[in-house]
């Protein structure tokens, strides 16, 4: 049983949780891919998504997983809400609470906004990623894919490539796989590399080739514009030059490496076309097995918040 209300961050869970969470996955999987897609396992509880961010897939996967277990799940749309009158993040959370809500999901351009939100409420709150800090189910739908795929993951090595500063992503998946077992080689322009990440365990490799070499999984993540403030790379086009992801590059990987991304992919630049529709990618994969992996970790908060609230 998971040890706290709240899914806030890879950091604060054990290798014991990150598996349970992974095996009770496996379960949902099968019921996500019959043709049912029903459950009463979350029959009356609730579930909001509370997004700060513009999302896609994380807040439909949350939204999807709540359905498909039989729980009501509502949408705020921030824009549109009392955020825009003022209301404070505390404010929003206890109104919610005060509706009977069991689980929050947030996204916050803030890090640490979900666990200022956890403190307040009595609903579970999910990470749905903050700021620079994590995203820890984006991270879960990873290794779940690598365990399906290759079998394990003690002992893989993972190369990410990308835009590793920006990345929650990148930040979560280094947590997580180095508690599991995994070796972690990141490789960016020197601007896009955090300052001391090789003392969370990254090994910060100096080309892509050595970052790629031996690897079992090679990872591409999204060049976030977004949060950039220019200057961190030439262009677009040399960034896929010298950085992006391409057959040759791969060649140095193992012979049944897998390619991940978090989506969405900016096509041709941290990945070729080729790279992403072709027999080794598992991005779309990633995808249905973040619906599953979010049905799990609901599933097992209800069952903590049964046992403990």
């Amino acid at each position: 049983m998971l040890k706290n209300k709240d899914l806030l961050g890879l950091k604060d869970c054990s290798a014991e949780e990150i598996y349970e969470i992974l095996d009770t996955a496996t379960e949902m999987k099968q019921l996500l891919l019959s043709e049912k897609k029903q459950s009463d396992l979350l029959a009356g509880k609730s579930l909001v998504t509370l997004f700060y961010e513009n999302s896609t897939r994380t807040r439909s996967s949350f939204e999807l997983a709540a359905k498909y277990l039989g729980a009501s799940e509502v949408n705020i749309s921030v824009a549109t809400s009392s955020v825009q009158k003022g209301e404070t993040l505390i404010d929003t959370g206890e109104t919610l609470d005060a509706m009977k809500i069991d689980f929050i999901v947030i996204r916050h351009p803030m890090a640490g906004a979900p666990k200022l939100l956890a403190q307040h409420v009595k609903a579970s709150v999910l990470n749905g990623g903050d700021g620079m800090h994590e995203h820890p189910t984006q991270a879960l739908l990873d290794f779940y894919t690598m365990r399906e795929k290759l079998g394990r993951l003690k002992g893989l090595k993972v190369a990410i490539l990308g835009d590793i500063k920006h990345s929650r992503v990148a930040m979560s998946n280094l947590i997580g796989l180095r508690k599991l077992g995994a070796e972690v080689y990141m490789y960016a322009p020197a601007t896009m590399i955090p300052k001391e990440i090789d003392k969370l365990g990254a090994h910060i490799a100096k080309s892509r080739e050595e970052a790629v070499e031996g690897a079992d999984a090679v990872m591409g993540l999204r060049i976030q514009l977004e949060r950039q403030h220019g200057g961190l790379f030439p262009s677009l086009s040399e960034y896929s030059r010298y950085y992006g992801v391409n057959d040759a590059v791969l060649k140095y990987a193992k012979k049944d490496a897998i390619i991940l991304h978090p989506g969405p992919v900016n096509r041709g630049v941290e990945l070729t076309p080729q790279l992403i529709d072709g027999d080794k990618s598992f991005i779309l994969e990633q995808v249905t097995n973040g619906v599953a992996v979010r049905m799990a970790l609901l599933k097992l908060l209800a069952e903590y918040r049964e046992k403990n609230l």
